[in-house]
């Protein structure tokens, strides 16, 4: 029998918020050690913590937009353990009445789609962190992020295998920068996931034991350190061990989990009611206030551009990967000039560009679309030409490159480097009967059934014109000019 991966995970999503979740210290990043770590989050005696209003408004938000229950109350309490970079002894977290409660998220994997659900989102402090690199044979405490507002993110075990996983991951960091709560950089640890993974005979069978791999800030990483999890388990079972429930670290040089500590139960954390804070409670006007703030959720955008715009499910679901692209799309599409085209025409060009071309240049100079040189009303009036016929595909990639590499408006870019389109259809006449002319036995060959001679003839014409004959002109003129 084949084995089953089953993973669960659980995401620590790091607010947006200007300052601490129970503390007015700064949460930006990049700030030199313990600048940003004032007297609650390094727990002198006599502080209070006070709990910040916009981080419970940004997990109401993710609630809404995951469809779960809201919690009226829920109450923050103390997880204890100890560990260097956590000063108090303890974290401030949810337990027993967390915040968020259920709720789904649809991820598409395998060319199909699949609902994952959440078991619950609480909100809590982050702890500070461990440096190790930098002091020979001793270890640093950075307390900058002590206190910062983390959402906890946890989803059932309802994910099988590493491709699964990273597309949840995926799915889910695009929900979390697209509401706004999260900036999602990965590399400045705002985004991070832990895997906990098991190994399973049947289907039908009882989850196996699970080991939970900590800190995982990649996807890349967290595909292969699954992968490798995975593989290791069985291997285990197949050679008659047995699987022991610990915490694992991923080390990508060596492409491998290690243990880190045995994997503690919630009874050994002795979760207690914090008495330094009242029970949060919210109204029913309170969410209805935030719900008014969401904009248009990922799953209903993508089915209007398959409803309005006409596009694949493919295109829809590529187009909605981010915010920033779903709005790139629409300001291009809005933006082009010509409108004989039909919507669904335009709409196609758009996303054939943004998803090919504009896609590409982003990879190879490793910026973000909001970086993007060209604008969405900028390339919309490059579409527009290749739409009134002034540019060819191949011209308007030519004036793209110029654009991207700051030469100017495509209009401007088109008369400098005259590369006006032919459409002229008596210019466009003599160019074939000049051809023809000039290639009696390719003429010859196309007459007798040979398909090339007339792809021949047609790039004869191309390169009379020095590439810019209309070449769907062309190709017609040279039809009933061979018969």
């Amino acid at each position: 029998m084949s084995w089953e991966v089953v993973v669960g995970i659980e995401t620590h999503t790091q607010l947006r918020t200007q300052s601490k979740i129970f503390s007015g210290a700064a949460t930006a990043f990049g700030a030199a050690p313990n600048t940003q770590a004032c007297a609650v989050d390094i727990a002198l005696p006599g502080v209070l913590p006070v709990l910040n209003r916009a981080a419970v408004e940004h997990a109401v938000r993710f609630g809404l937009a995951i469809g779960a229950r809201l919690s009226l109350r829920s109450v923050f309490e103390r997880k204890n353990y100890f560990y260097p970079d956590l000063p108090k002894g303890y974290q401030i977290s949810q337990y027993e009445s967390p915040i968020v409660q259920g709720g789904s998220l649809s991820i598409h994997a395998d060319g199909g789609a699949k609902t994952i659900r959440i078991t619950r989102a609480h909100l809590e402090e982050d702890a500070g962190k461990s440096l190790h690199e930098d002091f020979r044979g001793m270890s640093g405490i950075d307390l900058n992020r002590a206190g910062t507002p983390l959402l906890e993110i946890v989803s059932e075990p309802d994910l099988r295998g590493a491709k699964e996983a990273v597309a949840y991951a995926r799915a889910l960091h695009s929900l979390v920068t697209w509401i706004e709560i999260c900036d999602g950089n990965m590399q400045e640890g705002s985004f991070r996931c832990d895997a906990n993974v098991s190994v399973r005979r049947a289907a039908d069978q009882p989850l196996g034991t699970r080991c939970e791999i900590k800190n995982l800030n990649s996807f890349r990483f967290m595909e292969r350190a699954i992968e490798y999890e995975a593989r290791r388990q069985i291997e285990l079972l197949e050679s008659g061990g047995t699987v022991v429930q610990e915490t694992r670290l991923y080390d990508p040089e060596r492409d491998e989990t290690r243990p880190m500590r045995t994997k503690e139960d919630a009874q050994d954390y002795r979760y207690f009611p914090d008495p330094d804070l009242l029970p949060l409670v919210l109204s029913e006007d309170e969410i209805d206030s935030i719900r008014a703030t969401l904009p248009e959720l990922p799953a209903a955008r993508r089915a209007r551009f398959t409803t309005e715009y006409r596009l694949s499910d493919y295109d829809a679901a590529a187009l909605t990967a981010s915010k920033a692209s779903a709005d790139y799309f629409e300001r291009a599409v809005a933006g082009i000039e010509r409108k004989q085209e039909t919507l669904q025409e335009r709409a196609k060009l758009v996303a054939n560009w943004l998803t090919v071309d504009l896609a590409a240049k982003l990879n190879a100079d490793d910026l973000a679309l909001e970086l993007s040189p060209v604008a969405p009303e900028r390339l919309a009036k490059l579409l527009s030409r290749i739409l009134d016929q002034t540019l060819s595909n191949k011209m308007a990639k030519e004036v793209f490159d110029a654009m991207w590499a700051g030469e100017g408006e495509p209009d401007a870019i088109i008369e400098r480097k005259g590369l006006r389109q032919i459409s002229d259809a008596a210019a466009l006449e003599q160019l074939v009967d000049d051809v023809l002319a000039a290639n009696a036995r390719q003429v010859e060959d196309y007459r007798t059934g040979k398909q090339k001679a007339f792809n021949s003839l047609v790039g004869q014409v191309m390169k009379a014109s020095g590439g810019r004959a209309n070449p769907a002109q062309v190709n017609d003129i040279l039809r009933r000019r061979l018969g």
